[in-house]
């Protein structure tokens, strides 16, 4: 019932645009499984397709990474990536 019910809702949203909800969901989905970006400390937020991303990560190559993602991402016009890098301790 719930496989009908979840096909019924794809077919549907086939022929709509992409929601902010869905779009921010789908990135954040994103962001999570890559084994590079280690995605748990990030958000994203998508208003008209335009997405955010904030949170910190270690390095350069993660944040521009993460804004390839999120591009991959159906409905996804824009992103603005305001993730940070995390501020490394100066060794002794």
């Amino acid at each position: 019932m719930i496989a009908v019910l979840l096909v019924a809702g794809l077919c549907l949203a086939a022929d709509q645009k992409t929601s902010d909800d869905a779009i921010s969901d789908f990135v954040r989905l994103k962001l999570a499984s890559d084994p590079e970006v280690k995605g748990g400390a990030l958000d994203a937020v998508s208003k008209e397709g335009v997405v955010t991303l904030t949170g910190v990560v270690e390095t350069q190559h993660q944040k521009d990474k993460a804004t390839k993602l999120a591009k991959k991402v159906k409905g996804v016009k824009n992103v603005v990536n305001n993730i940070t890098l995390k501020e490394r301790s100066a060794a002794k």
